[in-house]
């Protein structure tokens, strides 16, 4: 059994560093195009997109070094293993969203109240920004199926990452082409847009996290699915408690069960080992489990 969870942890880094570095790459191809297109087109919707993706190769390596070290084994100082570091990454994450968004933000209300000159975009900024929104998309796309596969938060947060680059290049479409027709206010509208759709992804990923920080319990559904198949044991006649909570992305499950009180010790012992080896087994995201046995009727 440690075998096995030591090879789905192996699996774990893997998956997810290989990820990362396909998703640095485009971003760093994507960020480069954009920023020329936005320098060469006059558009600081567009620059203001392209410093949205420098964010995001950022992002990953936090992401990355994240990841690693949350799959760190055990040891004497950290006997539960490390894997709050993964939601350490994405609280940092979700800080340096923020910071990159509001950015962006006010250099867009210096642009609308007056304090710098309005200039109408070329069509390269257009052009740009829809080839944006596909890369984006698709790296959303392709970073959610992976992060759902390794149930890693750290890398939903990157997968929302890239999904906010994507709204904040359809917000520049806008903005982009709205200027183009004649109203000049409508790229730092944009911007503004983007801000607003980069700071409501940051708060997202800061919760995720945070709640992943402070012990709390997996859903409802996991503990009903519990329930069933401890239910499902020979000898089990009842649950008196049952108790989940998350560290990372792992969950410690705490539960009394009840067997029948003229069963001997070795008896009781051997249900609440069975289990213990079943719910470790049949329940990917468990690390560990603590069964107690309560005598029937007392």
């Amino acid at each position: 059994m440690k075998e096995n969870k030591t090879l789905q942890k192996s699996n774990f880094e893997r998956i997810a560093q290989r990820v990362a570095l396909i998703t640095v790459g485009a971003n760093l191809l994507l960020f480069l195009f954009k920023l020329a297109a936005g320098l060469l087109a006059s558009s600081d919707a567009m620059i203001s997109d392209a410093i949205h993706s420098a964010s995001d190769v950022f992002s990953t390596f936090v992401v990355m070094i994240g990841i690693r070290l949350s799959a760190k084994k055990a040891d004497k100082e950290h006997p539960y293993g490390h894997e709050r570091l993964e939601c350490v990454a994405a609280l940092l994450l979700s800080v340096v969203l923020f910071a990159t968004g509001l950015g962006i933000g006010l250099n867009a209300l210096q642009s609308i109240t007056g304090e710098s000159e309005l200039q109408a975009p070329g069509a390269l900024a257009l052009i740009a920004a829809l080839i944006s929104i596909l890369c984006k998309e698709w790296m959303y796309h392709y970073t959610k199926h992976h992060a759902k596969k390794i149930n890693s938060s750290a890398l939903m947060a990157d997968a929302w990452h890239h999904r906010s680059d994507a709204l904040s290049s359809v917000g520049a479409l806008i903005g982009i082409g709205g200027a183009m027709l004649g109203v000049p206010v409508m790229d730092p509208i944009a911007c503004l847009v983007i801000f607003f759709f980069i700071a409501k992804a940051a708060f997202d990923i800061f919760k995720d996290a945070m709640n992943k920080m402070v012990d709390r319990a997996c859903d409802e559904q996991t503990e009903q699915r519990l329930c069933e198949r401890v239910m499902a044991h020979e000898g089990v006649l009842g649950i008196d408690l049952l108790r989940t909570r998350m560290f990372g992305n792992r969950i410690y499950v705490e539960i009394e069960i009840r067997a029948d009180a003229a069963l001997s010790l070795q008896q009781a012992h051997g249900i609440a080992e069975r289990v213990h080896r079943d719910v470790e087994k049949s329940f990917e995201g468990v690390k560990h489990v603590t069964v107690h046995v309560n005598p029937e009727g007392k």
